[in-house]
């Protein structure tokens, strides 16, 4: 496994039950709430918080930083770096990667041009730059921190081979739906907690003239992400994990009733915003727009993905808690799945600078600056969540918090990146092609197996 956190099938019970617990709680205590989700002030005014990380000075030396973010995020990211700037001299610059990390990140390093810290968002990506010897280990005070601050299944997914590697600022619930309040209330149907229940509530929302499903099929993740929610809570956690490893082929019959099941919705074409020709050409901002741009005349009335929809939320008209709202995603077999994911930021040039800003990136400082503008999940346990901006987003962290190591890693994200990270290409790409014909699940099954073995070498 490429990652030593393991729990049993009571114990991921447990966490889904609780996030579902904590959203039901938090809608209702927070409806009418005004907090977009998107730039906030946040629970606590940032000047009244006392440094609880020492930085040493870095007077003139100049740092590359490169993630994946764009837009509002990559804005809100930026405020952690002026911090960093502010309290030790360094200049840093942000390098936008764009989806295909692991190629972007590659193409530098065969440059001679690596940045001097990178966010990895896959697992597997971190495990083949430590064994290629891209990224360094953390040091003593990186070490510190994540000790003080971090569950150990957060820290071994960092590690590779005993040595510390990653940090995991920015974590993610991926097991959420998001819905317009509007088109549910107009079509008379309340929030899904199985399958058949959400199935049902589509097709009442279509006959109601309002899609019910938008879909961002032109990013292919966000279809691995359908595919694993359905996979865990329906062929359970021991396989998920078997199927991460590719211990088990994804010819497994377990492979053909998740496909199937996804296949119940994507073989409708009246429950997908713009049919699946046009789910394919929707990129995933576009797939949340699509539902929130109108409050009250929205193209869609559901978009399924992590806690970071806020963000998207947040440059539309709609109002959390007010014109949106968020459901744990289905439960397919007997329980609602918990997958997450999340950023783990690598030092690949060993300096004083990069060291450092990895360090502060480990505290609970670096934590709060963006998890005050919402939008925004942090992993680190000592973060206090009164400094996120609403009551749904400080809810799912806290039922992240609570999980501890309850929680499944988002597949994809575990697997090589030519398999489950790259654009066009393995996972994304197969899934896709199902999206196109979900009337063909064997031939899914065949074009996903002969790229997981290519790239995972067997």
């Amino acid at each position: 496994m490429r990652t030593s956190v393991r729990t049993t099938r009571s114990r991921a019970v447990r966490a889904g039950t609780a996030l579902a617990a904590v959203l039901a709680l938090s809608l209702a205590a927070a409806c009418g709430g005004g907090d977009s989700g998107g730039e906030g002030s946040g629970g606590k005014d940032a000047q009244e918080r006392k440094p609880t990380v020492e930085l040493p000075r870095l007077d003139g030396q100049k740092l590359q930083v490169a993630a994946v973010w764009t837009g509002l995020e990559q804005k809100n990211f930026r405020k952690v770096l002026d911090e960093f700037e502010e309290r030790t001299g360094a200049e840093v610059s942000f390098v936008p990667t764009g989806d295909s990390v692991a190629t972007f990140i590659g193409t530098k390093v065969e440059g001679g041009a690596p940045p001097d810290v990178a966010f990895l968002p896959q697992v597997g990506v971190l495990h083949q730059f430590a064994e290629k010897g891209w990224i360094k280990p953390v040091e003593a005070a990186t070490q510190e921190q994540l000790e003080k601050n971090f569950s150990q299944g957060w820290r071994d997914l960092g590690a590779h081979e005993g040595k510390q590697y990653g940090v995991y600022y920015k974590a993610a619930n991926k097991s959420l739906v998001w819905y317009n309040t509007t088109a549910f209330e107009n079509a008379g149907v309340s929030e899904p907690k199985t399958w058949d229940e959400f199935l049902q509530a589509a097709r009442t929302i279509s006959d109601s003239g309002v899609p019910p499903v938008s879909v961002g099929g032109a990013d292919g993740w966000t279809l691995t992400d359908w595919f694993e929610n359905i996979y865990l809570s329906q062929a359970g956690p021991e396989k998920y994990d078997q199927l991460a490893r590719h211990e088990i082929k994804w010819t497994d019959p377990s492979v053909k009733e998740a496909l199937t099941t996804l296949g119940e919705l994507f073989g409708e074409k009246e429950l997908l915003a713009g049919g699946n020709d046009g789910a394919l050409r929707t990129e995933f901002p576009k797939s949340v727009t699509q539902v929130f741009a109108e409050p009250d005349a929205p193209q869609a009335a559901m978009v399924y993905e992590g806690d970071f929809v806020a963000v998207n939320i947040g440059d539309t008209k709609s109002k959390i808690n007010e014109d949106a709202k968020v459901f744990p995603f289905p439960a397919v077999g007997g329980d609602s799945p918990v997958v997450s994911a999340g950023d783990a930021a690598v030092v690949m040039k060993d300096n004083k600078g990069a060291h450092a800003l990895q360090t502060f990136l480990a505290s609970t400082d670096a934590a709060a600056i963006w998890a005050e503008q919402g939008g925004f999940i942090s992993p680190n346990k000592e973060l206090d969540t009164s400094v996120y901006p609403n009551d749904v987003l400080r809810d799912i962290a806290d039922a992240l918090i609570a999980a501890g190591d309850d929680f499944r890693f988002d597949m994809s994200d575990q697997a090589p990146a030519a398999f489950g990270g790259t654009k066009g290409e393995g996972e994304w790409k197969a899934l896709q092609d199902f999206l196109a014909d979900p009337r063909d699940v064997a031939g899914a099954q065949r074009e996903l197996e002969a790229a997981a073995a290519k790239a995972y070498g067997d």
